[in-house]
């Protein structure tokens, strides 16, 4: 399991709603894409892929590139 928090960088505080999606470098999954995750109240958005390398990807847009294994914080 893959868990990504999102806070903001101002405050780091947690934020809700925001919608999650990890893009997976090579062949992982069909398309290489997760689904899509909405951030509960604590800000986490919670994945059933295998650890690998790729992008943490919130509304869209590129918020971090690595390692995405265990618990991944990502500062918008």
């Amino acid at each position: 399991m893959i868990s990504v928090k999102v806070v903001y960088k101002s405050t780091g505080k947690p934020v809700s709603g925001k919608r999650v999606k990890l893009g997976f470098d090579g062949n992982w999954l069909p398309g290489g894409f997760s689904s899509d995750e909405r951030t509960d109240s604590q800000g986490e958005a919670h994945f059933n892929n295998d650890p690998g390398k790729g992008r943490v990807y919130v509304d869209g847009k590129t918020s971090y590139e690595g390692d995405l294994r265990g618990r991944v914080v990502v500062y918008i």
